[in-house]
């Protein structure tokens, strides 16, 4: 069954890891983030908006629809005081209108099944100028196939009638930027990210992380025995190398409000 974000035993799925230099490094050449209100809608465990908040930006409201969610991220950032959390719709922030430099959406709008009415939102919300970050997975992002690094890559390696589940709440690149030019966004650049994940010192930790479906919504489809027996297949596969250094692949879309 699909994974519950407002059951507390799913609380610290997505803040259980940090996010590498890459990633921001990534970001900074596109969008100024010093001095910026930046908000981070689908913040999950708020480990963007603690790279955000690190990184210059003055103010970071980090959003969820779940407060299980936000309970996760409030402990993870607790340190910060540049942080605020909300409670909130992607479709409906109930924030107001013009007051965001940077918003950022990473690994939502596949929740999303009105994705006008999401960029609609967003488009309201963010200042003139305003910059827009999308960071999605595309349906050939998710059929790209495993090896030492791609993890995920195996999990439709051993389980392919997870693909069509995978891929058709996947949006393609056309329909997002199609529809960010509906709603009133202009394509600054679309680029691909090979981001690590996280490094595992040993199959151990890796095995650890998924049988407890750590941040992976994809493994709530399959059962407990389903999920064994995928650890072992992916174990049969990679071995128990020294190390593992995990990356995903992901599309990242970068628009400007007109």
């Amino acid at each position: 069954m699909p994974i519950d974000f407002h059951d507390s035993r799913n609380q610290s799925t997505y803040a259980s890891r940090t996010a590498e230099d890459q990633w921001i490094k990534t970001i900074n050449k596109y969008v100024d983030i010093q001095g910026k209100h930046v908000l981070d809608l689908g913040c999950g465990g708020g480990i963007y908006s603690k790279v955000f908040a690190q990184s210059g930006a003055e103010q970071v409201i980090a959003m969820d629809f779940s407060t299980e969610m936000l309970k996760g991220a409030k402990e993870y950032c607790r340190a910060l005081d540049n942080i605020t959390f909300a409670q909130g719709s992607a479709l409906d922030t109930g924030l107001e209108e013009g007051q965001f430099d940077v918003l950022l959406e990473r690994a939502l709008i596949h929740h999303i099944p009105d994705l006008k009415c999401c960029f609609q939102e967003v488009n309201r919300i963010l200042k003139p100028d305003g910059k827009f970050i999308i960071q999605d997975r595309t349906p050939e992002d998710c059929t790209l196939p495993g090896d030492n690094t791609h993890i995920r890559g195996y999990f439709f390696q051993k389980y392919p009638e997870l693909i069509e589940k995978e891929t058709s709440r996947r949006y393609s690149s056309d329909q997002v930027i199609t529809t960010l030019t509906q709603t009133g966004f202009k394509l600054i650049k679309e680029l691909k990210l090979w981001e690590t994940r996280r490094i595992y010192d040993e199959f151990a930790q890796l095995k650890s992380d998924l049988q407890n479906r750590t941040g992976r919504s994809i493994l709530y489809e399959l059962s407990d025995e389903e999920l064994v027996n995928l650890v072992e297949f992916i174990e049969g596969e990679i071995g128990k190398p020294e190390s593992i250094i995990e990356e995903d692949r992901w599309t990242i879309w970068i628009a400007e409000k007109q």
